[in-house]
C-alpha cells in the first residue's frame, strides 16, 4: 500500500467532509430518532457505495484520459456549480 497516496487521501476526505451537510443529516436523524448505532451503518453503508462508485470511475477514466483533463474537468464543474448556486439556479 502506497501510505503517502492512504493519508492523502484520508486528510482530503476527513476535511472536506467534516462538518458538511451529510453530517448535519447524520446529527439530526440520530437526535430524532436515538438510534446512533443505525445511524452510523447507514452512514458507513452510504458513503462505502458512493466511494465505490466514485473509485470504479476514476479508475475507467484514468484508463482513457490523462490526469490533468480529469483534474480541469472536476475545477471546471466545481466553478460552474459555484456560479449556478449564487445566480440561484441550483
Amino acid at each position: 500500500m502506497d501510505w503517502k497516496i492512504f493519508v492523502a487521501t484520508f486528510t482530503a476526505i476527513f476535511f472536506a467532509e467534516l462538518a458538511d451537510k451529510t453530517q448535519l443529516v447524520g446529527i439530526t436523524l440520530t437526535s430524532k430518532s436515538g438510534k446512533p448505532l443505525a445511524v452510523w451503518l447507514g452512514s458507513v453503508g452510504a458513503y462505502m457505495v458512493v466511494t465505490l462508485l466514485t473509485v470504479a470511475i476514476g479508475a475507467l477514466l484514468g484508463k482513457y484520459l490523462r490526469p490533468d483533463i480529469v483534474k480541469y474537468a472536476g475545477a471546471s464543474l466545481f466553478i460552474i456549480l459555484g456560479v449556478l448556486m449564487i445566480a440561484g439556479k441550483i
